[in-house]
């Protein structure tokens, strides 16, 4: 159309504003207003005007030095109708580009220039442009007064269209014309504009008003820790995500970290969207009951909290896929317009002098067709981002509501529903991080259900208009082929559930392997354990193979299944309508192939919706039976008891041994109790001045943890106030039950729990009112300090353990330090007592764990404090203080009422009052002179059990300044002291590492962050073989170039039949054999190539697939190898949540989503260089465009990578103290409820929610960063491949085969060149799992080979047990200084040896020297003659017995956990039960040896593991047995028997006891006294004992 336009030169300025053909153009006869340049011209003035009223305030900065509030300027909004000025100065300038357009067009054809025609729209676009800038401005400086220069301007304008418009209906100028239709929007939206101004005076009054409307900034804006700015800023800043460029550019700088984002705002935060949850809640509530069991209350409680924003996301996504066909329709435009030289377009009209065009031809123009392409898509783009940013907002506000609402309830849940295993942590925290995650990404998806429909109904409209029936025939093989992805896609959500079953199983045994490897390697048990996991990861990896085949078919059918609808569309267009009006041209084949790239997105989107939709149905379910199960009550009603459960899955072993013994109770003994309790209960109510003086009383209380089979029965007891309450019996009668039943954590069957408290006046009036208050209602029981059996910590600072959201207090923080003798430990470690002690305390001791939770008890300034065997993992030394000073002297001078659960019976003379347990129910309970008189038996068993009593004052004063002796400043806790000296060596190895960071290697972090680790992909590369990776590589270039083969062919057969048709226009052929025009070559390549491509797609998607899955079981398997034959060294500095993690989630990183990552950046890569090819060859001008768009792109990449990486980092270690918090609360609920800390533990939950929602928020707006700005990238590669191509069609004669071509790839660089930088992040993230678990595998592993084979060994080594020890010097590590030092000892064969001393002496050291756990540097170890060092590692280890003082069991049997190596026979197991006094309750189990062992051995007591500990050790039966303080968990009534039972059991072997506590040693053959890593003691007990000054004998004296 403008081929033949050739401007004529002018020469005057003035004459070319209007024009010099027009020789009427200054006539004004019929008045100025019917002169059509005096009309365009007027409409100048009210831009000049604005242009020059703004341009001091804008430039000189007045407006922007006004403002009087402390705010972030660039965002707050402070005037009405912000939002709708932003958008319709939007349309404005929309509507002036198409002005301009329509003018160069209708000046095309004029004989001269006319620049009144689009001159005056140009001056529009920058005064709108101007005016929107002034606005931002004035209203950031809160200087509304100035804004009298827009309402000026606004009023200018619509007055001079609206007179335009006017004359233009006048002189008959009418709709057909588009000139008449853009003027006339423009009167309407300046129209508009004025309407917002003047709204803007009325609402804030700042003209013509005596008292201006005062306005304050919103909360957020004041609080400058609020930096996420999306709701607040403009829309343009809003829709463009401006505002995060300073964010982006500074991660470069900076690295990202919770300080840098800030705080959420207030409407983001948890607790304001749970507020609205709840509120929806509750409205369902109102409504009518909500259903115990069914989901669709949570349903409609969710639409009506979180639907509105929902709505919005859907109608952005509707907007943007109608936006998204412009993209077909321009192409198939711009290329019928190069390719047609007859334009049926009308003719223009000249009126008024001038031109005036219709709107058919001026969409009839490729330049039009261009330009239009390019808006479209830059608002397609926008409302598409704007879609996915509001859908992952709402899910991200919705998943922090329920989170908050899951910890409200797992706050009340009954502690049942955990013990009883019907509710585990995995599951609840499975619910948090699964589940809620579910519900949040349905609802990004959510707006495809509804989108998608309408986008397949018009895409397919569409087809049928350029196909015909072809299309519809195309759209039905991709609807018949869509449910085949459906099913592939349920097949793959199967395959990966599968998986996800043995991944659980795999990680649980690789945790059981890892928390016990010291016994795994002790007892050379770890290649069991090791192919136990081997065998679990067969079977995930047999899944992971359905899985990766699951998913290369799902990428072979997005790739194939398009090419196979192209091919079938033209195909039957060829035979089938040919010889119609639908003809095979340029302009139908790439349009229809452009909407066919449309329509299979969603079609393929389909089956991840729907997949996505089941998953939030299932998690919606899950969460609704969550939210129904059992509460807690405070007060609770009696439960009606139901008859036990006949399935024989009892879990409870309390229940079962009640239920084993209750028969062989003795009548005698009920009666007597029965009797103790009226007499008891007779003094209890004589009057009720004394009833005052009890703080618990228990009334004929029934309690279970499960309905059935109660677990305390007939429970009559009190508790006085302000004394010392001790609770003894054996292990498993009850006693820890007994403290939670008193703290209302178990079941009430029937009885009543009555909590007093002090009276505030002791008159007895008071009390007498107070006695009948507390007899008609049970006051509600207030805060008690509890530390339970095993001790519960948080993952945080030693302090904050202790101090646990107290008020600081230094002089009692420092009394409480000192009487648990925390202070040694403190001192030990890296920070002090500001050193994180890991999740569950993992990297202190067991005495270091139970002094800290003993520590927190007593801090608390709480009346009442409940200690749960605090004695059982201290030694006698520590125990002895700790009872003392703290409880006999602290607590008392506070006059706290203490009850205390103990085995150590040598401290009943100190109880005020002593209830003793027996089978669930209260044997007796008084005075200990009381249960003398009433029970002498039980007194004087208890008697013979006890410690000697203290004798003379002058012996006491002896112990305790030898006490004080013990403990220096270096003590460590004796617990572990292995893992003491580890800690101690660890510590300094940490203190000497954290002085090395300066600005040289801050430096080098951030360049390092800048860089791709290429190494780790070469590493993940090379583990994929030589047979693979060339594979892979090859098919991939050979699939991309076979697709580019494909659609050149497209273009050269369409630009041949257009070519025919011209050649039979000119020959004038009618329609005869020689005019045809034979496609059947063309199509017969192109079916070739087609097969070839689908081939390609089906090989590639394989190749993926195997390659990732040949990796991932090769480094799983050297990780898991290298792991096991790793020196103990590895476990000791290294936490144990860091290895766990190598084989959770780097491990599922790299099984799972590396393959998938590397397709997708394969893919997109070679397509947009695919496309960048095409386009460059099409017009070689483009490659002068590309630099500065790829300048463009590697900056932006550069920038997003850095940040992306830092966000997901981010993102992922906010989520992990999430998720720890809710497991860590569900473990330590008991303790949280005890101390009534149940709202200071909600408030840092919704602490972590927040930190983990702004992390994910700040993701996701940078990834609507990156995307907005490469979109809009690829819109500029469109825009620039369209004018070059159609300037190069129009006047270099190129094909327009070639240019449809180059435009439909040049749409595939704006889809795809994202995907690549948004893969890249993702991939360097992944690389990183990569990097950690190669380091791990470069582990030095132990020497397992020795100089002799195990065939040299000789048969029943060691047959004697004798141990021949020369010179023996050991240490940790080369590096580390020795830990034994020239020690010489000789043990006899049969030989019992006590080995004593105190921490850090050297007696674990000791013990661990003989199964070569540590580095002998010097002298040797000689057994039954034989050079231990020669020996191999197994055969050594496996030869041996060891009991450590931790009990560890294994999840699985009774049989498995006492012999996994199957060696020994039942009646060898039920021997060694026997022996441990365990044969009565595992033959109550049901299975017997059978019976099912939980993880960590839970569903036993601390004191029953142990047992089973021992019960192992005596299975093996070996020559040498080692004893680390094996019975520091039993009753002193158990251990005296065991004791008794190794001096016989073992009379012919040799054992060595470490001993913490010296009585337990005094029987043995000879001691071993240790001191600073050597030998200063060694005889018989008695010898050492008759010398006074002997260490031994003050060992023996201070633990008397």
């Amino acid at each position: 159309m403008m081929r033949g336009y050739r401007p004529t030169p002018v020469s005057n300025s003035t004459l070319s504003f209007c024009g010099t053909d027009n020789s009427s153009a200054y006539k004004v006869d019929n008045g100025l207003l019917n002169n059509g340049c005096f009309l365009d011209a007027l409409g100048v003035v009210p831009h000049v005007f604005l242009l020059f009223s703004t341009f001091p305030i804008l430039f000189i900065g007045w407006g922007s030095q006004s403002s009087k509030v402390h705010i972030h300027h660039s965002t707050w909004l402070h005037f009405p109708g912000h939002n709708l000025r932003w958008l319709l100065t939007t349309v404005l300038l929309f509507v002036l580009v198409c002005e301009i357009a329509e003018g160069i067009v209708s000046d095309g054809f004029n004989q001269s220039r006319h620049l009144h025609l689009y001159m005056p729209a140009g001056l529009g676009i920058l005064a709108a442009v101007t005016s929107i800038v002034y606005y931002h401005n004035i209203e950031t400086s809160n200087f509304p007064k100035l804004l009298i220069a827009l309402l000026i301007y606004w009023t200018l304008a619509f007055i001079t269209k609206t007179i335009k418009f006017v004359k233009y209906d006048d002189h008959g100028i009418g709709l057909r014309q588009l000139r008449f239709c853009i003027t006339g929007l423009l009167a309407l939206l300046y129209g508009l504009l004025l309407g917002v101004e003047v709204n803007v005076i009325l609402r804030r009054r700042y003209m013509w008003f005596p008292y201006p409307t005062e306005v304050k900034p919103p909360d957020d804006l004041q609080d400058l820790g609020v930096r996420f700015q999306q709701p607040f800023v403009n829309l343009l800043s809003k829709s463009t995500y401006w505002w995060m460029n300073t964010f982006i550019t500074s991660a470069h700088k900076r690295p990202i970290d919770l300080k840098t984002i800030g705080k959420l705002p207030i409407s983001m935060r948890a607790l304001t969207n749970y507020q609205r949850l709840r509120k929806a809640f509750d409205a369902q509530m109102e409504d009518g009951p909500v259903p115990l069991k069914g989901s669709r209350w949570i349903w409609r409680s969710l639409r009506q909290a979180f639907g509105r924003p929902l709505l919005l996301s859907i109608t952005f996504r509707f907007m943007a896929d109608l936006l998204g066909f412009a993209g077909p329709l321009c192409i198939s435009g711009i290329v019928h317009h190069i390719s047609s030289d007859n334009h049926s377009a009308l003719p223009p009209v000249k009126l008024l002098g001038v031109h005036f065009i219709s709107s058919e031809a001026f969409l009839a123009n490729a330049y039009v067709l261009a330009v239009l392409l390019f808006l479209a898509l830059l608002l397609q783009r926008t409302f598409l981002q704007a879609s996915y940013y509001v859908a992952i907002e709402t899910g991200i506000k919705l998943r922090g509501a329920i989170q908050t609402k899951i910890y409200n309830k797992i706050m009340r849940l009954c502690t049942s529903n955990m013990s009883m295993g019907d509710m585990t942590t995995a599951q609840i925290c499975s619910l948090v991080a699964r589940d809620t995650n579910h519900l949040m990404w349905f609802f990004f998806l959510c707006p495809n259900l509804w989108a998608m429909p309408v986008q397949i109904v018009i895409g397919v409209l569409l087809l049928y208009s350029l196909l015909g029936v072809s299309a519809l025939i195309g759209a039905t093989v991709i609807a018949v082929l869509a449910p085949l992805q459906y099913f592939v896609a349920t097949r793959l959500s199967r395959a990966q559930k599968s998986t996800l079953e043995y991944t659980s199983e795999r990680l649980k045994k690789t945790n059981e392997l890892l928390r016990g490897i010291k016994l795994l390697k002790l007892y050379a048990w770890e290649h069991i354990f090791r192919s136990s996991v081997e065998e679990t990861r067969r079977q995930e990896l047999t899944n992971l193979r359905t899985f990766a085949l699951y998913t290369s078919l799902s990428i072979f059918m997005n790739a194939a299944i398009p090419i196979a609808a192209v091919l079938t569309i033209f195909v039957v267009h060829v035979h089938v309508q040919s010889a119609t009006d639908f003809d095979l041209s340029p302009a139908v084949a790439f349009g229809s192939l452009s909407l066919f790239h449309i329509l299979v997105t969603p079609l393929f989107l389909l089956s991840s919706v729907l997949h996505s939709t089941v998953k939030a149905l299932v998690s919606v379910q899950k969460l609704s039976e969550f939210l129904g199960s059992t509460e807690i009550e405070t007060d609770q009603d009696p439960i009606v008891q139901t008859p036990a459960n006949n399935n024989g899955n009892i879990k409870s072993v309390y229940a079962l041994q009640l239920q084993a013994k209750l028969v062989n109770r003795k009548n005698k003994t009920k009666q007597d109790v029965n009797r103790n309790f009226e007499q008891h209960d007779q003094e209890l109510t004589a009057s009720a001045a004394q009833e005052e003086e009890v703080c618990i009383k228990i009334i004929n209380g029934f309690f279970t943890w499960t309905q059935g089979c109660p677990t305390l029965t007939n429970i009559d007891i009190k508790v006085p106030f302000g004394q010392l309450t001790m609770i003894v019996g054996q292990v498993g009668c009850g006693k820890s039950s007994l403290l939670l039943a008193a703290l209302g954590e178990m079941q009430k069957i029937s009885g009543n729990i009555t909590w007093n408290s002090l009276p505030k006046s002791d008159s007895e009036e008071n009390v007498r009112a107070h006695y009948m208050s507390e007899r008609q209602s049970h006051r509600k029981r207030g805060s008690v300090a509890y530390a339970s059996q095993r001790p519960w910590l948080l993952n945080a600072t030693v302090e904050e353990n202790i101090l646990f959201d107290m008020a600081p207090n230094e002089k009692r923080y420092k009394e409480v330090i000192e009487v648990c003798q925390l202070q040694p430990d403190i001192d030990t470690l890296p920070q002090g007592d500001q050193t994180v002690i890991g999740e569950r305390g993992i990297i202190l001791s067991g005495g270091q764990r139970q002094r800290i939770s003993v520590a927190r008890a007593l801090y608390q300034q709480t009346n009442v404090v409940f200690l749960d065997d605090p004695f059982s993992a201290l030694d006698i030394h520590l125990s002895d203080h700790l009872m003392h000073e703290g409880i006999l002297k602290f607590l008392r001078q506070e006059k706290r009422t203490v009850v205390l659960v103990t085995h150590k019976l040598q401290y009943l003379p100190h109880a005020d009052w002593i209830i003793a347990m027996r089978d669930g129910t209260v044997q007796t309970q008084g005075t200990l002179k009381d249960i003398q008189y009433a029970e002498p038996e039980l007194f004087e068993q208890w008697r013979t059990l006890m410690n000697r009593q203290n004798k003379e004052n002058s012996t006491e004063l002896k112990r305790k300044s030898f006490r004080r002796a013990m403990y220096s400043r270096d003590t460590l806790s004796l617990a572990t002291e292995d893992e003491d000296e580890a800690a101690d060596i660890t510590v300094s190895e940490v203190k000497d590492s954290s002085t090395s960071t300066d600005e040289d290697s801050l430096r080098a972090e951030l360049r390092h962050r800048t860089t791709i680790p290429w190494s780790s992909f070469a590493t993940y590369l090379r583990a994929a073989g030589m047979l693979l990776l060339p594979l892979l590589i090859l098919s991939q270039l050979t699939k991309h170039s076979l697709m580019v083969a494909i659609d050149f062919w497209l273009a050269h057969w369409t630009s041949h039949v257009i070519a025919a048709q011209v050649e039979s226009a000119e020959r004038n052929c009618t329609i005869t054999r020689d005019c045809e025009f034979s496609h059947s070559s063309y199509l017969q390549v192109f079916c070739v190539l087609c097969g070839l491509g689908i081939v390609l797609c089906l090989i590639t998607s394989l190749a993926v697939e195997w390659t990732g899955l040949r990796v991932a079981k090769e480094l799983h398997c050297s990780l898991l190898r290298i792991i096991v034959l790793a020196p103990m060294r590895l476990f000791e500095t290294t936490p144990l949540g860091n290895i766990l993690n190598r084989f959770s989630t780097d491990t599922n990183t790299i099984d799972q989503h590396i393959p998938a990552t590397m397709e997708c950046l394969s893919r997109s890569t070679l397509l947009c260089v695919s496309a960048v090819g095409v386009i460059s060859y099409v017009t070689p001008v483009f490659l002068i465009a590309l630099l500065p768009l790829a300048i463009a792109c590697y900056f932006i990449q550069k920038y997003f990578r850095v940040a992306s990486r830092d966000l997901q980092q981010l993102e992922d270690s906010t989520e992990m103290p999430l998720l720890s918090h809710y497991s860590q609360t569900i473990e330590g609920l008991t303790t949280i409820r005890a101390f009534r800390h149940e709202q200071k533990f909600k408030k840092k939950l919704l602490e972590h929610t927040d930190a983990n929602n702004i992390s994910s928020l700040f993701l996701t707006a940078a990834n609507r960063w990156l995307e907005v700005r490469m979109e809009y990238v690829g819109a500029f590669v469109v825009l620039i491949a369209a004018v070059a191509s159609i300037t190069n069609a129009l006047y270099s004669q190129v094909s327009a085969g070639l240019v449809g071509l180059g435009l439909t790839y040049a749409l595939m660089v704006s889809n795809y060149l994202n995907w690549i930088v948004r893969n890249l992040a993702d991939m360097e993230v992944q690389l990183g799992c990569v990097k950690r678990v190669s380091a791990l595998i470069h582990t030095q592993p132990e020497s397992y080979d020795g100089l002799m084979t195990p065939a040299q060994v000789p048969a029943g080594w060691p047959k004697y047990g004798e141990i021949q020890i020369n010179n023996l010097s050991v240490r940790y590590d080369t590096s580390l200084k020795a830990v034994l030092r020239h020690v010489n000892a000789h043990i006899k064969p049969g030989q019992k040896v006590g080995i004593c001393g105190r921490t850090g002496s050297g007696k674990s050291s000791f013990s661990l020297a003989l199964f070569r756990m540590v580095d002998t540097f010097e002298g040797q170890i000689l057994i039954d003659g034989i050079d231990i060092a020669k020996l191999p590692l197994q055969t050594l280890r496996s030869k041996f017995s060891i009991i450590l003082q931790d009990p560890i069991l294994f999840s699985g049997t009774i049989r498995f956990n006492l012999d996994p190596e199957r060696k020994a026979t039942d009646k060898m197991l039920w021997e060694a039960l026997e022996i441990a006094q365990l044969m009565p309750v595992v033959k109550a189990l049901p299975g017997g040896l059978d019976a099912t062992v939980t993880e960590g051995g839970e569903n036993f007591s601390q004191g029953q593991r142990q047992l089973f500990c021992l019960a192992r050790a005596f299975v093996r039966k070996s020559s040498i047995l080692i004893m680390d303080e094996a019975t520091a968990s039993i009753d002193m009534a158990t251990e005296s028997i065991l004791q008794k039972v190794v001096m016989t059991a073992f009379a012919d072997r040799t054992v060595v006891t470490i001993a913490h506590r010296v009585h337990t040693i005094l029987g043995s053959d000879a001691v071993i006294v240790m001191k600073h890593g050597a030998i200063v003691e060694y005889d018989e007990p008695d010898v050492l004992l008759e010398q006074k000054d002997s260490v031994f004998s003050a060992f023996v004296r201070a633990d008397k």
